[in-house]
């Protein structure tokens, strides 16, 4: 029962909160009717401009502290500061809380001689979570702690929810996710993520600007989704009864923008890209292109080389940058220092694995060294899309210093300029850090015949199937026949960026509000308001899966025939049922419904299971769950991944339905990891 019992202590809760803004509200002090409040400072300036604030009140012949009325502080030594209290705790007639604003946290002095009685009887009335603002003076108490002595003490608005525990947080990363303004509240460190993101975009367009880039707008709405290999979101524009997308790439407009003259031009815009979700993608996100007339992928590699030390310098204090943990020794440090490494595509696979692609001289020759190495590949593919299969499975992960890799295959490089001494491969390079891929650059195609031609061979893998190729541009390509100058293009994942300066495991990290599946209660979405005392409830419980049974419909569910043959027990005792919890999760490339689950199974050693479920769940949902997994199955490969094991779930169909619902069994996150089911 406790579960309940949590569910109606936290209910009594919220009503007292709401029972105390009745009686504000009946005594004329509604908070929210107040529209602003004078913010003199934040903490920080507090901190960093102490010996000109502080101020010293006048004491008495017995050395008692004497009260002084707030028109006798000094002009200069008042503040007024503003924030969330985070603490309080009442000693009779003095208190202290703590007030937490955008740059920091506060200690705040408030006695009753100061606020007169009934004020201070206001005061102990109001809840950690309560927005208050403050006036006072600035002094350090005994314990050397920079702290505001309050004369006045303001109700800004009240708070009706109750924030998580404040040892333990908001630890649950769905949670985290789906109430990001929860969690900029409780951890500082999120809310310093989010702020350091906007000083990596304000710090790259001060740098563009440094070399007179011009930043422009250019449509989300688009006829043709070109400009990158991906599946786009469609929809409907109403007024004009045409099909749209929604674009993947800035590419197409900004090369017509080269060729109108504008030389030097970019774009830091959202894009959409309906494929899946894992902790480096998700279905929408920031992308920075830019392109300038007159240069190649040479300059297109200096330039991000000079920016990305930039941005290090100006961002993290240094071109030096640990990622992962430093304490535990989990991580690398990555010096944006020192020079770029500069490989080709072929000379990194030849590095990893021994292997010359450009001693290759078929498209069969390149299917049966990828079928002695295991790479699955499609019947379509050439010997280009081989090589770049190849540097995915071999190389891509090792790259963990600042690598461009460069001349990449010309079939997997549609928009990009032939290398004049090798036509089967184009002036085209990706800056790879930590194993992932930070950029993509080019010396652009300029010749409208060979654009038409591939977008002719675009359009035929697109007849074929094929939902990601790009198809013919009829205005780009009139566009181009006006004439566009050499020019170098690069695109830049912002959100992948700042997960690197800022030290960020997952892509959702660095989104405020990440893509995530709605979740179901009772047929209504998760933050319908109506029900909200017990939608609360459950978020503070923080289990997200102990709903009653009585609040589920299961009228529609059909279940399958019991199976009539007997398993002795000594059989059924042979497989190994252990508890596990989800250390990570992510999409598997090139698979729509597969999962990859790395997992603590309580011996130290990390165990990766695949499941196909990727229907069901998207991968971060998953994070920090405890799940079930029978652990002494044979290792099994899928999609050259070794799965060892297999993840338990409930699957049933609805009934007069081929639907199938499937159900991840989750157990309480008490249970420890690899504890044994018997």
């Amino acid at each position: 029962m406790p579960a309940k019992n949590n569910s109606q202590d936290n209910n009594q809760l919220l009503q007292v909160r709401r029972d105390k803004l009745k009686e504000l509200q009946a005594a004329g002090r509604d908070p929210f009717k107040i529209t602003k409040y004078d913010q003199t400072h934040h903490t920080t300036d507090i901190r960093e401009h102490f010996d000109e604030l502080e101020f010293h009140p006048p004491v008495d012949e017995e050395g008692k502290t004497q009260v002084v009325p707030i028109e006798d502080i000094p002009e200069g030594k008042l503040v007024s500061i503003a924030g969330r209290m985070m603490f309080k705790r009442v000693m009779g007639k003095a208190s202290f809380a703590n007030l937490r604003d955008l740059k920091g946290d506060m200690q705040i002095y408030v006695t009753r001689n100061d606020l007169g009685d009934d004020e201070y009887a206001y005061f102990k009335k109001y809840d950690v979570g309560d927005i208050l603002g403050v006036k006072g003076f600035v002094f350090k108490t005994k314990t050397g702690e920079i702290s505001v002595h309050a004369k006045e003490v303001t109700l800004l608005s009240k708070s009706l929810q109750i924030l998580p525990e404040k040892f333990h947080g908001l630890t649950d990363t769905d949670v985290k996710y789906r109430q990001r303004y929860v969690d900029l509240i409780i951890n500082p460190d999120v809310k310093e993520t989010f702020i350091k993101r906007s000083q990596i975009i304000a710090e790259i367009r001060s740098f563009l600007a440094g070399r007179n880039f011009m930043e422009v707008e250019t449509p989300m709405l688009v006829h043709n989704a070109g400009g990158a290999a991906a599946r786009p979101f469609e929809t409907h524009y109403n007024s004009l009864d045409e099909d749209v997308k929604l674009r993947i790439s800035l590419e197409l407009y900004l090369k017509r923008l080269i060729v109108g003259g504008l030389e030097r031009v970019y774009e830091i815009g959202r894009v959409f890209r309906n494929e899946g979700v894992d902790t480096k993608h998700n279905p929408e996100f920031t992308l920075m292109e830019l392109y300038q007339a007159y240069t190649d992928y040479n300059g297109m590699m200096e330039l991000t080389e000079s920016m990305f030390r930039d941005l290090a310098e100006k961002v993290c204090g240094g071109t030096k940058i640990y990622y992962g943990n430093k304490e535990e020794g989990t991580g690398v440090e990555i010096d944006l220092g020192k020079p770029f490494r500069r490989l080709t595509m072929v000379e990194a696979i030849k590095e990893q694995t021994g292997i010359d692609f450009d001693a290759v001289s078929s498209d069969e020759e390149a299917k049966r060294i990828a079928d002695e190495h295991h790479i699955a590949y499609e019947e379509r593919h050439k010997k280009g899309d081989i090589v770049n299969l190849f540097f995915d499975e071999f190389c891509e992960a090792k790259m963990i210093q600042p690598t461009f890799i460069m001349d990449h295959p010309i079939e997997i490089s549609p928009l990009t300029k032939k290398k004049p001494d090798d036509p089967s491969k184009v002036e085209r390079f990706e800056l790879y850090i930590n194993g992932w891929e930070m950029c993509n650059a080019y010396s652009e195609l300029n010749d409208p015949i060979d654009q038409r031609e591939r977008f002719a061979e675009q359009d035929k893998l697109a007849a074929a199937g094929d939902e990601e190729a790009n198809h013919t541009d009829e205005d780009f390509l009139n566009a181009m026949e006006f004439g566009m100058p050499p020019t170098g293009g690069i695109g830049y994942g912002i959100d992948r960026l700042c997960m690197l300066l800022t030290n960020s495991e997952a892509i959702r990290d660095v989104i405020l509000f990440p893509t995530l599946r709605t979740l179901k209660k009772q047929g209504k979405d998760v933050s319908d308001s109506s029900d909200s005392k017990e939608s609360s409830a459950s978020s503070n419980d923080n289990n997200g899966f102990f709903t009653p049974n009585s609040k589920i419909d299961f009228s529609d569910v059909k279940i399958e025939d019991f199976l009539a043959d007997e398993v002795d027990f000594d059989t059924f005792c042979k497989s190994d049922f252990r508890a596990v919890k989800v250390k990570a999760c992510e999409a598997v490339p090139k698979s729509k419904k597969l999962l990859q689950f790395t997992l603590d199974d309580g011996t130290g050693t990390d165990r990766t299971i695949l499941s196909g479920i990727h229907a069901w769940y998207e991968p971060e949902e998953l994070v920090g769950k405890t799940l079930i997994a029978i652990v002494n199955l044979p290792p099994r490969k899928m999609m050259g991944i070794d799965s060892c094991g297999m993840l338990l779930s409930a699957v049933n169909n609805k009934k007069d339905s081929d639907e199938e619902e499937l159900h991840l069994l989750m157990v309480d996150n008490h249970i420890p990891a690899g504890a044994k089911l018997c």
